[in-house]
């Protein structure tokens, strides 16, 4: 498999484990980027966007990222409270006062973020089409009573996030989330990286290959069982994900699904999280203060069992921190292994985002052959373990990379 782009020589172990993955783990079409004090030292793709015409992956292909989209949506959240728009601790109904029914008056807006909010699914049978329809959402979770006591524990807002932080963002902002990314994050920075994609940009979209389940794992076995939180939260979507999904048809690309619709390649992923790794400022593009970075990479939730997730897991405000699950038990090792400082977001089946700023780099890897796991494959963990190698880290035994 031929790969294409530019990659710094101290870098070149990333290249050859980008190369592997082809040539040895299964990998059909991807990006890889990696950004280092705001310079870019690997820009690699390869492969194919659909293998049954062996249509190759260009410079500009792009794909949907999932969760890596929290990321985004995260950080727009967290450049209004940079700006002194929006303030974390206060009450989500401060600025949505909607929010306030079923007994949520005093859930503070950074409940929403870590995912202890109580609200990872709607109860009610959603209907097709339904993430498409932002005032459904929105109206449909303000009247949603918490499935737990909001802050006694966190399980992954898979899909809600997006609509509970969103719906913030545009009350404060009076911009819907996509055009709040694009007129603040995207365009300022010169990326290629949508939440709700123009019509126009449709032909570069590389559509996904879904994996196979894994009857092992645990999330796996509870997301089958009606009624379950995991099958609530992932499967309860108007058809986005489940048996028939539809994130990859026009109408799920053009909506603003700011918990998993995103589309971009590695180096709009890279990209956004450069100024991060720079103390917040990049070429002149400020996109938060220190002490606001700061907040963004401290832990601020974490558990041995994620009410979602069923397997342990941490994370800051809107983030993912490293998670290392491999002495977990069988179908409950799924990790994503980082350094400490790191912060980002990983998507289903394998996309990965972060920022590491004390080791100054960025990272972005992006695909279309989805593996089964909610967190990171061996493809894009080879990937972040070459480029720690490459900075002269040397061993992540400890659960992150040191």
């Amino acid at each position: 498999m031929e790969v294409h782009g530019s990659c710094d020589p101290q870098f070149q172990q990333v290249r050859q484990e980008f190369e592997r993955n082809f040539r040895e783990r299964g990998e059909v079409g991807a990006s890889v980027c990696v950004m280092v004090r705001g310079r870019t030292v690997v820009d690699l793709w390869g492969g194919f966007t659909r293998s049954e015409t062996q249509t190759p992956w260009t410079a500009e292909t792009v794909s949907i990222v999932f969760s890596s989209t929290k990321g985004a949506t995260a950080l727009c959240a967290h450049i209004l409270a940079s700006r002194g728009k929006l303030d974390l601790d206060a009450p989500v109904a401060t600025y949505w006062p909607e929010f306030a029914q079923a007994g949520k008056a005093q859930i503070p807006v950074k409940m929403l973020l870590n995912h202890q909010a109580g609200l990872p699914a709607v109860r009610a049978q959603l209907p097709q089409g339904a993430y498409a329809n932002w005032e459904l959402m929105v109206n449909a979770l303000a009247k949603e009573e918490p499935f737990w006591e909001p802050g006694t524990r966190n399980g992954y807002h898979a899909l809600t996030i997006g609509w509970l932080v969103g719906e913030v963002v545009r009350r404060v902002s009076g911009k819907s989330l996509g055009t709040f990314f694009r007129d603040e994050v995207a365009e300022p920075l010169g990326l290629d990286f949508w939440i709700g994609l123009p019509e126009d940009k449709e032909a570069r979209v590389a559509p996904m290959i879904a994996a196979a389940p894994d009857p092992d794992s645990i999330l796996f076995q509870e997301m089958v069982k009606p009624g379950t939180l995991a099958s609530l939260a992932i499967l309860n979507s108007g058809s986005y994900m489940g048996a028939q999904p539809e994130y990859d048809t026009r109408a799920a690309h053009a909506a603003e699904i700011g918990g998993a619709g995103g589309i971009t390649n590695a180096r709009g992923l890279a990209g956004m999280y450069a100024p991060l790794a720079c103390g917040g400022t990049l070429n002149g593009v400020q996109l938060v203060n220190s002490d606001t970075l700061a907040r963004m990479g401290a832990v601020a939730s974490a558990t041995g069992r994620d009410a979602v997730l069923v397997l342990p897991s941490r994370f800051a405000l809107g983030f993912m921190k490293s998670m290392d699950n491999r002495r977990g038990p069988v179908g409950a090792r799924d990790s994503a292994i980082t350094g400490e400082e790191a912060f980002g977001h990983v998507g289903a089946g394998g996309s990965f985002g972060f920022a590491d700023p004390k080791a100054e780099m960025s990272f972005g890897y992006t695909m279309n052959r989805m593996g089964s796991g909610m967190l990171l494959t061996d493809r894009g963990q080879s990937l972040v373990d070459a480029t720690y190698r490459a900075l002269g880290y040397r061993s992540n035994a400890s659960g992150v990379w040191r």
